[in-house]
Parts: structure tokens; sequence; C-alpha cells
């Protein structure tokens, strides 16, 4: 096991059995290319082998930092030392830049392959620091791998290689959701973007009610959206999608999102300017939840859904059959506001720009919509939500907040 500094280098050596071993050291230039050069020889004599796990695979050679790795531009690391410990099955190593840096990693053990690898880790990018957040389903010696590059940076470069220890893994459907990008969190992404001062910083979130509100102050040309997925989906009545819903305020955008279901979730957000079409993908989040969840979801959304559209009730998009709902909305720019279910209602603008009013749900399968009229010389409504009418009682459609 070689680690490398500046100016020094270490080797451990455990032999595998017992007998007389060669050990032969290669050199050459730190920046030169051409072949390593033979530099001296040790005989090793076992008298008495170590019984452990062999270390894994590792092409780079070297444990540890790279003995350039300040020039990558790391300067010191939350753990010291080429071996780190996960006695939990869990591990954050978190890593201090001098410059803005992106990073990939790959994990490697024995019993592990390269999907299930995916989702031990999930990282996040910030302007003066990397972290990587590494989770271990199976007992024993790991090698972690770091991969840095500048932002305008070509290639990724071996910036290190840790050896992790794991002597109580983690429960395999604790694993992290599958396809996070390495933007997870806020991070240089989300601040690329325009987006600041976030209410979860780290990647992680962890909720016992089942649900959280991801927030962001944005700029006014920026629209946000958001995506919701779990890898296995057991109960859940409705769409993922149905459990996101984005608000875009005068300066904030706020994500609301309510599960279903106990698991693991990916919470994806994207953005746009008002000078590009499509959306690019801005960060990943990734919400734990072991409780037993069952929140209804919010009503399906449309297009004229936009900045300024605010629900205020009723924030469940099922509806009790055969009741009386208040409903409390903001649409800007709205000449008119109605609920199309049973009946139309047209609702009433309070002085605070509320449109507001009390609508009967009817049966059950009815569909309610909320409706605005945006031009006053003509009269065709635009549907911004729809919701559903079930039976049951109240108390087994829960509530969201």
């Amino acid at each position: 096991m070689m680690t490398m500094s500046k100016n020094n280098m270490t080797i451990k050596v455990t032999p595998p059995t017992t007998g007389l071993f060669d050990l032969m050291i290669f050199a050459r230039h730190a920046d030169s290319q051409d072949p390593y050069n033979w530099v001296c020889s040790y005989q090793i004599q076992c008298l008495e082998p170590r019984n452990g796990e062999k270390l894994p695979e590792n092409p780079f050679h070297f444990w540890g930092f790279h003995q350039k790795v300040r020039d990558f531009g790391i300067k010191e690391s939350s753990h010291k030392g080429e071996l780190l410990v996960a006695p939990e099955g869990t591990l954050l190593l978190t890593l201090q830049t001098s410059r803005p840096l992106l990073a990939t990693y790959d994990l490697i053990n024995k019993d592990l392959d390269a999907a299930l690898s995916k989702k031990c880790l999930a990282a996040q990018a910030e302007e003066e620091k990397l972290s990587c957040h590494v989770l271990c389903p199976f007992q024993g010696y790991y090698r972690l791998s770091m991969f840095v590059k500048d932002l305008e940076g070509s290639t990724f470069r071996n910036a290190a290689n840790f050896l992790i220890r794991c002597s109580r893994p983690i429960n395999q459907n604790e694993l992290f959701p599958s396809g996070l990008s390495m933007h997870c969190g806020s991070g240089i992404s989300s601040n690329g973007h325009g987006l600041s001062n976030p209410s979860h910083s780290s990647p992680i979130i962890n909720t016992k009610l089942g649900k959280c509100n991801i927030t962001f102050h944005t700029p006014t040309d920026i629209e946000v959206t958001a995506s919701l997925s779990k890898d296995k989906v057991m109960n859940a009545k409705y769409p993922l999608e149905r459990y996101v819903l984005v608000t875009h305020l005068r300066t904030k955008v706020s994500v609301c999102v309510v599960l279903p279901e106990s698991g693991i979730y990916k919470v994806g957000l994207f953005g746009r300017s008002k000078d590009h079409k499509d959306f690019a993908h801005i960060c990943d989040y990734v919400i734990r939840c072991f409780s037993d969840p069952s929140w209804p979801p919010f009503p399906r959304v449309y297009s004229l859904w936009r900045r300024g559209c605010v629900l205020l009730e009723p924030r469940t998009g099922v509806l009790q059959e055969q009741s009386w709902v208040r409903f409390r909305i903001k649409v800007p720019k709205a000449y008119q506001a109605v609920v199309l279910g049973q009946e139309k209602t047209v609702l009433q603008q309070t002085p605070n720009m509320v449109w507001e009013g009390d609508v009967f749900t009817g049966a059950a399968g009815t569909q309610v919509k909320l409706a605005a009229k945006f031009n006053q010389h003509c009269s065709s409504l635009e549907v911004i939500l729809a919701f559903e009418v079930r039976g049951g009682s109240p108390a087994s459609l829960g509530c969201s907040g």
C-alpha cells in the first residue's frame, strides 16, 4: 500500500504467506511520461502472515492523496491518512478547495456491482468545498477513488484513492436513489442558475412527517420546475409528479414535497431563463422517510400555473365528496377566477388580491377545475388546476401542509 506526499513516499506491505519476498521499487519524475526506472529492492522475510481481507484492486497504484493534490486545487481533508473507517456503514468525506472544482467518485468493493455502487454515493460541489456521502452495504474494504477538474477543464484527473473499512454495513434498502447527478444539494450549479439562500444546503433531507419545503431565492427571469422519483413505488395511488408543487413568488421559489409512502426519493430541480425554451438540470436532493406517511397528492397543474400563482386553500388535490370546500388562490393578471365542478362557482377577489369562495364538491368521481379569464374582452376560461372528488371518510384522505 503506497502513499505519497510532495517529498515522501511510504509503502506498507502485508505478505500473504510465510516466506521470502522481493520488493522492487520503480520511480520517475512527477511530470514525466517516460517509463518507470528501477530504483532499489528489498527482501522481506515473513515469519507469520497476517490474516486479513485483500485490499481492493487499485489501478492508480497509490493510496491517499496524489502528491500534487494542491496543484489540483485541494487544500485539506476532513479525514487524515489513507484509511477511512465507516463503523455504521456511512461516511461523509469533505475537502476544502482553493478554487471551484467539479468531482466524480468511484466506489469499488468485491461484492459491489456498478449499478449498486452508484446508489452508494451522493456528491456535492460548492464554491470552496467538495463533499461525498458514502454508504457501504457490505462488510470489508472499499476503494473510493476521487477525480477532479476545474469548471472549464476538459478531463477529470485522479486526485485521491481512499481505503474505507466497514465493520457494520448499512441496509441495502437505505441506499440512495438511482440517477443522482454530481450536483446534489446547493452549490456551484444552483449558484450558476441564479438560485441563492437555500433552505437546505445539505443534499440529504430526513423527514419523519413525510413532507418538506425546499426554497431558494431566485431572479425574476428564472423559472424552476421539479421532478420526484423513487426506485420502487409500492402504494402511491397517483403519479409521483402529483406529490410536488412548485410555487414562484416574486423573489423566491418554493418546492413543496409530500410523500405517499415511506422510502428514499430523489427530487430533481430544473431551471430555465426567459431566453431559453428548454429546462436545464440544476441539482438533486435525497429525501429519506422511514415513518409511514400517506399524504394525498396536490392538484394537477396546468401550464398557466406560473410566477405569482399561490394555492392557499385547499392544499390537497383530493376533495371529500358532498362537502363544502373553501377555495383561496392568487392568480396574477386574472380578470375572473371560477371553479368548475358539479356547478360553476365564481370566486370573489379580496383587497389583498386573493380569489376566494366556497365550493360544493358534489359526487365522488367528479373533477373540479380551477380556471381563470386573462383577457377582459374574451369569454374563454383557461384551466389552471384540477382536483379529484373521492368518497370515504375525510380522515382517509389525509391533509397536506
